[in-house]
């Protein structure tokens, strides 16, 4: 199990430059990098890197060509094609190489330690060291990367008319990311201009990494990030204070402005410092009957009918106080990733828990830890087994009780969605005996309640790699119906495992992993957005756009995508051969399906530029727009203009409106806005 107390070493997230943000923000459709290429026989890592951030593969000429080490390639005359727009990248030493002035001398130095000059910082360690040559590259070049010691050149570019040359000293290695995280920066440097992108991430936030920030500032870049939710450590604010309540609607209302919902996210049975102070009486026990404090979580007894009803009143008072748009019950099981191996950290032991299994079994759960006890011998198999089998079902008793308490809160704010965060147990078993983990028992709630199912990744399997997303959805699918209500979290944290290249993922792994991710989950969440690194913000909106198809012929552009998507793109544009207005000056937000875009000569009178909900169809009507959408939560619809008149569903409407930002309800609804 995470904790934000655990990350407490990440580095903070350090606000892009504005020539970085550009790059969200600054290519046109004809300039869009849509396909690549790459020659020979063995691709190596670069069809991960490059498909990553949502480019296409092609059969031959492509925007970018990729050509290996090794790999004879024809008389083309490759300076011509750079010179008029292509993205030329070339491994170690090669004739081709060195006509572009990267030479290898007869010096080798071995390749251990790197340094990227745009995150000097950053550890990045080989997991084995590499012998080659140290190279003269051209004047005209920009070194991106060297070995850290002797400073030679490893990764380096340089601009050439519309195109642009990346040379690598050697392969990036099998999986894309084994030895230059930064790859896709150093081409969006070269001028990559990645085709697509998604708003739809949603990322975790804990205000005690934040609590000097402008939330003005934030907000918007959070928004360009394609952050679509914050779920918010609202344990920090579960007693009123004023000079905290305010922090939290200042920081909504900010997120509102820029059509970021917001979600209260609770980690029960951990409720608060002051709450674990105040009610010593209800504080769970580990194994050693010692109050359960593990990490920075402070557990307590909600099996106590008196600890769960002050709990409940709490939440109640936490959720009226504040302007949410969902809930998030995170985390509720119990301790620990030891297991019963570990009694200092197991629970629940507390007096109610015991009384109500010795009720039902005979053991006193305490005895199956204690040496002299004659349950001890047996806490290996039947006794211990039973226990933790009672545990998983308590755990699924609880989750079921609080879904009934928010969804008897709903009954008064109808806007508000919800999302049970579980850890995995399918991909990782062992889950259920550590920590009362099951999803068999909680899945079928999603047949009995509305919420979202987001899939935790376990410590035990953060080293694993992007593929492992895949395999944990399809074995999901498997075990529900309600595949649409499934979402994935994705931890950024620097791991405990040894791993390579980087501790903590960023650059391709962290890009690979949101891809894979987005493309077999309908919602993708990160842990946390302080841990994103800077150099990762502006690539992350495309990494996270799945994409079916995508093929170009002439000025018009064919785009599959199953959850939608934005198309970078300047100018107005039609689609499907009609003028769209879900668009800013530089993206088209597309619907899920098939679509085809073309430039349009007439801007539309009214445009939706950004809608935070799942779009289904749109369309320019006399005087404005009508379009419609579905959201679990609260719909936010961020106009060009702040229009005149609304219609929901045929009905005459006045929804709130906060800046350019109309909230709209939750639900599957046709909206008609005039200007």
């Amino acid at each position: 199990m995470r904790s934000p107390g655990s990350c407490a070493t990440l580095p903070r997230w350090q606000t892009p430059s504005a020539c970085v943000l550009s790059l969200l923000l600054a290519f046109p459709c004809a300039a869009a990098t849509l396909t690549f290429h790459v020659a020979g026989d063995d691709p190596g890592g670069w069809p991960a890197i490059l498909s990553s951030i949502g480019l296409q593969p092609a059969a031959a000429h492509a925007d970018v060509e990729v050509i290996p080490a090794g790999v004879a390639v024809s008389e083309t005359d490759w300076n011509q094609r750079v010179e008029h727009g292509t993205i030329l990248i070339l491994e170690g030493a090669s004739p081709l190489a060195s006509s572009f002035g990267f030479r290898a001398g007869t010096q080798r130095v071995s390749v251990r330690s790197v340094e990227d000059l745009r995150a000097p910082q950053l550890r990045v360690i080989l997991e084995q060291a590499v012998d080659v040559p140290v190279f003269e590259s051209p004047n005209a070049a920009r070194v991106f990367t060297r070995e850290r010691y002797g400073k030679a050149p490893l990764v380096a570019g340089f601009r050439k008319g519309s195109g642009a040359v990346l040379w690598t000293a050697l392969t990036p290695g099998p999986r894309g990311y084994d030895r230059f995280p930064y790859l896709p920066q150093a081409l969006a440097d070269l001028g990559l201009a990645a085709p697509f992108r998604s708003a739809r991430l949603w990322a975790f936030f804990d205000s005690a990494y934040r609590a000097r920030v402008d939330l003005d500032y934030f907000a918007p870049r959070w928004r360009q990030a394609g952050i679509a939710a914050l779920h918010v450590a609202a344990w920090h604010y579960w007693e009123p204070d004023p000079q905290a309540d305010e922090y939290v609607r200042r920081l909504i209302e900010a997120c509102h402005r820029n059509a970021i919902q917001v979600y209260a996210w609770v980690e029960l049975p951990h409720v608060s410092e002051r709450f674990w102070d105040q009610h010593p009486e209800w504080r769970e026990k580990t194994a050693l009957l010692q109050d359960a404090q593990l990490d920075w979580r402070k557990l307590m007894n909600l099996t106590n009918r008196a600890a769960f009803d002050e709990t409940a009143r709490g939440l109640r008072q936490l959720i009226d106080r504040f302007d949410w748009d969902g809930v998030n019950l995170a985390e509720l099981y119990f301790e620990s990733l030891e297991g019963h191996e570990n009694p200092a950290r197991f629970t629940p032991m507390n007096s109610d828990v015991r009384a109500e299994f010795l009720a039902a079994s005979g053991i006193d759960p305490l005895e199956l830890f204690s040496p002299q006890s004659p349950q001890y011998f047996n806490s290996s198999a039947q006794g211990m087994a039973r226990f933790l089998s009672f545990r998983a079902d308590l755990a699924r008793h609880q989750q079921a009780e609080w879904i009934a308490r928010i969804d008897d809160i709903r009954k008064t704010k109808s806007w508000l969605d919800l999302t049970l965060t579980h850890v995995d147990d399918r991909f990782d078993s062992s889950m259920r005996e550590k920590i009362g983990a099951d999803t068999s028992k909680t899945l079928p709630l999603l047949g009995q309640h509305d919420f979202t199912f987001l899939i935790e990744d376990p410590a035990t399997v953060w080293h694993l790699g992007p593929q492992r997303y895949p395999q944990i959805a399809a074995r999901y699918q498997a075990l529900t119906p309600h595949t649409e209500k499934l979402a994935i979290d994705i931890n950024i944290v620097e791991r405990y495992q040894d791993v390579y290249p980087t501790k903590q993922q960023t650059g391709s792994e962290l890009f690979a992993l949101v891809h894979l991710a987005s493309a077999a989950f309908p919602r993708v969440a990160v842990y946390f957005e302080n841990s994103i690194l800077a150099p990762d913000l502006p690539l992350l909106p495309p990494s996270a756009a799945a994409i079916e198809r995508a093929e170009r012929s002439g000025e018009n552009l064919v785009v599959s995508s199953r959850a939608g998507v934005g198309v970078m793109w300047t100018g107005p544009a039609l689609v499907d051969g009609r003028p769209w207005p879900v668009a800013s000056d530089t993206v088209v937000w597309l619907a899920p399906g098939s679509h085809s875009i073309q430039p349009a000569g007439v801007k539309p009178i009214l445009r939706l530029v950004d809608l935070n909900a799942e779009l289904h169809s749109a369309a320019a009507v006399p005087g404005g727009i009508e379009f419609a959408y579905q959201s679990s939560a609260r719909a936010l619809a961020y106009f060009e203009t702040p229009p005149a008149s609304f219609q929901i569903d045929g009905a005459e409407a006045h929804p709130v409106i906060v800046g350019n930002v109309v909230m709209l309800p939750r639900g599957q609804h046709v909206v008609t806005v005039l200007k």
